[in-house]
C-alpha cells in the first residue's frame, strides 16, 4: 500500500510553550516540515480561550514543571472544559517524563506524547502519523464534534477493514454504541477483534461493555488479564474498580483503587473515588489520605472543590464514634476547622453553605445534641430555601455521609424561573460534567450537576432538555414514583419550549416530546440519546 501524501500547507497548527528558545526550535522544524500556518504562544489563561474560539489542526502542548501554568494542566483544563474537539489533533510535549506526569496526562487523551528535547525526524513522525490517521477519520471526527452520533457511526462503517485506521474506528464505533444503550451491538464488534488483535484499547472497550451488559465476571477476568499484561494500563484499574463495586465486592474495588492512585497518583477524581470507596469499607486512614491528597493537588487544577473538605470532615466525623470524650472533642475542632476553611476557600457556593449545615446537624446527632442537631437542621432547611434551586436535603445528607444513595428520587421543588443567565460558563461547565458523569452511569451524579447547570443559569436549555432525558428513561426503568418523574419530564419541556433552541437542541426537544406521549414502557431501552453538551 502506497503512504498517503499529506500536505502541511493547508494545516493552521497551535504551538503553546513557555520556552522562548524551544519555540523558536519547534517553529523552524514545522517550517522545515512545509507547515505555513503557525501561531505559537507562551502558557497563560488565555490559551485556553483561543483553543475553544479557533479551530486547529494541530496543537502542539509544552509541559515544564516549573511553569506557574504547565502544560498538563491546560490539558486537564482543556479535557475538563470539553475544549480539544475531536478534529484537532493533540501532541503533548514533555520536559519530564516520569510515571507520574506520563499517566497524568494520558488521563487528559492527548494524541500523542513527546519528551522533551526532540529531533526534527521525531517530531515529523509524530505529526505524520497524527495528520495521516486525521484524515482518514475526519468524516468520523466532525460528525462527533457536531454531536452527531448516527452520522459518527455510519462514517466508522465507511473505513475500509484493511486502513490502518480500521480497528480505531470499530472502537470509536464501539464506544458511541455503549452510550446508545447498545452494548450487545459494541461486544459483537470487538470480541473477535480483541482475541486476533490482543490490543489493549480494544480490550478496554470490551470490557467496558461487559459491565454495560452486566457480566461482571467475564469484565473482572478481562480487565485482571490487561493489568497483568499491561501494569501501568491505570484505566483498567478504574474499571475494575467499578467492576467489583457493581458486584457488592467494596474490599476489592478500594485495592483496585488504590494500585491506580499509587501508579498515577495526580488525577483528582481517582483520589475522591477512592475516598469514596474506603469510607464505605470504614477505612477511614485510606479514605482521609486520599482526600488530603485532593486538597493538594486542588490549588492548582480545574477540579478544586469544597467536596474533599466535606467528604474529610465526614471522616472526623465517623472517628468520632468510637472515640473517647477528649479525642472527641479535638476530632469536633478539626471538624469544624475544615468546614470553615472550606467556606472561607469558596465564600460564593451558596450550596456549601447548606451541606456543610446538615454535616454539622449529623454531628449533633451522633453526640446526642438534640438541640443543636435541631439548630443545624433548620439552618440547613433557612439556606436551602435561598438558593434558586434547592437541594434535595435527605439526599444530600446520604451523599455527605457516604451511605448508598437511591437513584433519582424526583426533586420535590417547581424547576427554577427562566429568567437571565446568571453565570453561562459555570452552568455549562455543570453540563458537561453531568454528561461525564451519565456517560460513566453515575446517574445520581449526573442529576446532580445538571440541577446545578439550572442553578447557574436558569435558561439553560441544554441542561433542561437533558434533565427531561433522564427523568423520562428513570420513569422507564423504574414502576415506583412513575407518575412523578413523567410530571418532571412536562415541566423541563414547558419550560424549554419557551425559549428560543438551537436547531440541535429544537431536534432534541421535539424527539423528547414525542417520546413523551408514548407509552412508557414502550421506549427504547438504555440511553434515549446522548445528553447534549
Amino acid at each position: 500500500m502506497n503512504p498517503r501524501r499529506i500536505s502541511y500547507a493547508d494545516k493552521q497548527v497551535l504551538l503553546l510553550e513557555s520556552s522562548g528558545n524551544m519555540r523558536a526550535t519547534i517553529v523552524q522544524m514545522l517550517r522545515q516540515l512545509g507547515v505555513v500556518n503557525i501561531r505559537p504562544m507562551t502558557l497563560s489563561e488565555r490559551v485556553l480561550d483561543v483553543v475553544r474560539d479557533e479551530p486547529f489542526d494541530i496543537v502542539l502542548l509544552g509541559h515544564n514543571t516549573r511553569d506557574k501554568i504547565t502544560g498538563i494542566q491546560l490539558l486537564e483544563e482543556a479535557r475538563y472544559r470539553g475544549y480539544m474537539r475531536p478534529t484537532t489533533g493533540w501532541i503533548f510535549m514533555t520536559s519530564d517524563s516520569s510515571q507520574e506526569i506520563v499517566l497524568h496526562a494520558i488521563d487528559s487523551n492527548p494524541d500523542y506524547l513527546l519528551s522533551k528535547p526532540f529531533s526534527a525526524e521525531e517530531l515529523k513522525y509524530r505529526i505524520d502519523s497524527l495528520i495521516a490517521r486525521k484524515q482518514v477519520l475526519r468524516p468520523v471526527d466532525v460528525a462527533l464534534e457536531a454531536k452527531d452520533a448516527l452520522a459518527a457511526l455510519r462514517a466508522c462503517d465507511e473505513i475500509n477493514a484493511q486502513d490502518p485506521c480500521y480497528d480505531l474506528a470499530q472502537r470509536i464505533k464501539a464506544r458511541l454504541l455503549i452510550q446508545l444503550g447498545r452494548a450487545q451491538e459494541a461486544f459483537e464488534i470487538l470480541e473477535s477483534r480483541y482475541w486476533i488483535t490482543s490490543d489493549k484499547d480494544t480490550g478496554l472497550v470490551l470490557a467496558e461493555a461487559l459491565l454495560a451488559l452486566n457480566r461482571l465476571d467475564e469484565a473482572i477476568e478481562l480487565l485482571q488479564s490487561l493489568t497483568e499484561t499491561w501494569p501501568l494500563l491505570v484505566p483498567a484499574l478504574d474499571l475494575l474498580s467499578k467492576a467489583w463495586e457493581q458486584k457488592g465486592e467494596l474490599k476489592l474495588a478500594q485495592q483496585a483503587l488504590q494500585e491506580a492512585t499509587a501508579r498515577s497518583p495526580l488525577g483528582i477524581p481517582r483520589q475522591l473515588e477512592l475516598g469514596r470507596v474506603a469510607t464505605q469499607t470504614r477505612e477511614l486512614q485510606v479514605a482521609e489520605g486520599a482526600y488530603k491528597r485532593s486538597i493538594q493537588l486542588g490549588r492548582s487544577s480545574c477540579y478544586r472543590s469544597p467536596e474533599p473538605f466535606l467528604r474529610l470532615a465526614n471522616i472526623r466525623r465517623l472517628e468520632m464514634q468510637d472515640a473517647p470524650s477528649g479525642r472527641q472533642i479535638e476530632l469536633r475542632n478539626d471538624l469544624d476547622t475544615l468546614l470553615n476553611h472550606a467556606e472561607f476557600t469558596f465564600p460564593k457556593d451558596a450550596e456549601l453553605k447548606v451541606r456543610s449545615a446538615l454535616l454539622r446537624a449529623r454531628v449533633a446527632e451522633d453526640l446526642q445534641d438534640g438541640v443543636e442537631a435541631e439548630q443545624m437542621q433548620r439552618k440547613a432547611e433557612q439556606l436551602n430555601r435561598q438558593l434558586d434551586r434547592p437541594l434535595d436535603l435527605r439526599r444530600e445528607g446520604l451523599i455527605l455521609s457516604a451511605d448508598p444513595v437511591p437513584i433519582l428520587e424526583p426533586v420535590a421543588e417547581e424547576p427554577a424561573a427562566v429568567g437571565m443567565p446568571k453565570d453561562q460558563t459555570m452552568s455549562d461547565k455543570m453540563n458537561r460534567l453531568a454528561a461525564q458523569h451519565y456517560l460513566a452511569g453515575k446517574f445520581a451524579q449526573a442529576l446532580r450537576y445538571l440541577n446545578m447547570a439550572v442553578e447557574y443559569n436558569p435558561a439553560n436549555a441544554l441542561a433542561l432538555l437533558n434533565l427531561a432525558q433522564i427523568y423520562l428513561e428513570v420513569a422507564r426503568d423504574h414502576a415506583d414514583k412513575r407518575a412523578d418523574r413523567l410530571k418532571m419530564v412536562q415541566r423541563f419541556l414547558q419550560l424549554t419550549a419557551r425559549m428560543a433552541l438551537s436547531p440541535e437542541a429544537g431536534e432534541r426537544l421535539q424527539q423528547l416530546q414525542d417520546w413523551s406521549l408514548q407509552p412508557v414502557e414502550s421506549l427504547p431501552k438504555g440511553s434515549l440519546a446522548l445528553l447534549l453538551r
